[in-house]
């Protein structure tokens, strides 16, 4: 995939900015999702992959709109992607939660599942091609690093939480 506004320019500080740093989680989202729909209905598998996907969702978005999403409320042309992301993680979430509480072995429950990867691959397309865009242009570089540190804290906070 190209690369987002502001990615080459780090590349030599040895440092990861915001972007790099939300697309590790952003990969690892994807590979879950792909995971979770070829898993068989029955046995602990689906259900394994099923809860690893849950808790890496909720540490990123929390980290993200803790270290990514409020700085750019500061600024007039990114308030409002940040407002649409911060709702679409809350569709997720609400799926997620419809998710746990049905049977796994269920074809309604795979239809569920297809549902939110595919709210998660939009999600995770929307802002690596649309909203990094922005981002990049209103963060000055020292905040691509500082704010990617900040979000990478965070974000194992609430993987040791989950």
């Amino acid at each position: 995939s190209a690369p987002t506004s502001g990615t080459h320019e780090l590349a030599d500080t040895g440092f990861m900015n915001i972007f790099e740093a939300l697309r590790v989680s952003h990969d690892t989202q994807r590979a879950l999702c792909a995971r979770l729909l070829q898993s068989p209905p029955d046995g602990g598998e689906r259900h394994a992959i099923f809860l690893e996907l849950k808790r890496e969702l909720l540490a990123h978005e929390t980290a993200e709109e803790r270290c990514f999403y409020v700085p750019l409320f500061e600024h007039d042309s990114s308030v409002n992607s940040s407002r649409h992301a911060i709702a679409e993680h809350h569709e997720m979430d609400e799926m997620v939660e419809d998710l746990e509480g049905n049977d796994l072995t269920g074809a309604g429950w795979m239809a569920g599942a297809k549902k939110l990867c595919e709210k998660v691959e939009h999600h995770l397309e929307e802002e690596e091609t649309k909203f990094f865009q922005v981002a990049g242009k209103v963060l000055t570089e020292a905040q691509k690093i500082s704010l990617a540190k900040d979000y990478e804290a965070e974000f194992l906070t609430q993987r040791i939480k989950a």
